[in-house]
C-alpha cells in the first residue's frame, strides 16, 4: 500500500484552471497505476475521471476529456490533475487512488486500494 496526499484545491470561477498534485509515499510509484476520481455534493458515489498506467496510457472521461490531463513526475514521486475550461459541475471533492495491478487505466473504482483523503475544487458561475 501506498499513502496519497493532495494538495491544489480551492475556489475558481468557471472558465479557471487549476492543478491538483498528489504526493505518494511508499512502496515506490513505478508498481502503481493511478486514478483521479471526484465525489460531488449530495452524491454518494466517486466518479471516476482520469487515469494513468504504468506505460503512461492514459484514460478520461467523457465530462473531462480535452479539459483535463493526468501525469506522473516519477522523479517528484507525484501524480497529477491540470484543470482546465473549468465548469460549475466539476464542483467536488477530488481524490487521487492507486492500485498495484497492470493493464490498461481503469476509471472504475475497482481494482483500486489505496486512497488519499482528497481536496475540495469549488468553481463558481
Amino acid at each position: 500500500q501506498v499513502q496519497l496526499v493532495e494538495s491544489g484545491g480551492g475556489s475558481v470561477e468557471a472558465g479557471g484552471s487549476l492543478r491538483l498534485s498528489c504526493e505518494v509515499k511508499g512502496d515506490g510509484d513505478r508498481t502503481y497505476y493511478f486514478g483521479w476520481f471526484r465525489q460531488s455534493p449530495g452524491n454518494d458515489l466517486r466518479e471516476g475521471v482520469a487515469a494513468i498506467n504504468r506505460d503512461g496510457n492514459t484514460r478520461y472521461s467523457d465530462s473531462v476529456k480535452g479539459r483535463f490531463t493526468i501525469s506522473q513526475d516519477y522523479a517528484k514521486n507525484t501524480l497529477y490533475l491540470q484543470m482546465n475550461s473549468l465548469k460549475p459541475d466539476d464542483t467536488a471533492m477530488y481524490s487521487c487512488a492507486a492500485t498495484p495491478v497492470s493493464g490498461s487505466p481503469t476509471l472504475s473504482r475497482n481494482p483500486y486500494t489505496s486512497w488519499g483523503q482528497g481536496t475540495q475544487v469549488t468553481v463558481s458561475s
